[in-house]
């Protein structure tokens, strides 16, 4: 069983998480400049077996398409271009990520200037929407 990445795309950079082998657990692997993503992601790929790559879908409180799903969309379209065509790409709501991530710094005890650095909050975001993913197959999976 591979592993399943996240991308918390953003027009700079691209928070990347990934599951544990037996898609227990998520961890933060990168942050990455947004132009290098699709190099990144190749990488990876060819190190870590991956199945699945879940990325994080900008929405607006109602649940509608935000505005920056318009740079979003074409650069996952590119990735999709020179990805193996088996694996596949879902789209996952991440709505309150990036409010969750300076959260769990808080709570982590990271001070200010750890909690100023965007990219952690990417990477944690990234971590954030790959648990929210898994938690919701895993409840999925129950019914």
């Amino acid at each position: 069983m591979g592993r399943i990445l996240a991308i918390d795309y953003g027009r700079k950079r691209c928070g990347i998480a990934a599951t544990d082998t037996m898609r227990i657990v998520a961890n933060g692997v990168a942050t990455v400049p947004t132009a290098q993503l699709n190099d990144f992601v190749l990488k990876y790929i060819a190190a870590e077996p991956v199945d699945l790559i879940v990325v994080g879908e900008p929405t607006d409180m109602h649940g509608e398409p935000s505005e920056s799903q318009r740079y979003m969309r074409p650069g996952i379209a590119r990735l999709r271009k020179v990805l193996p065509p088996e694996i596949a790409i879902e789209f996952f709501d991440e709505r309150f990520t990036s409010v969750l991530a300076h959260k769990a710094m808080l709570d982590g005890g990271l001070g200010k200037m750890a909690r100023r650095d965007k990219a952690l909050v990417d990477e944690i975001s990234a971590t954030i929407i790959l648990n929210d993913y898994l938690q919701s197959r895993q409840y999925n999976s129950e019914i």
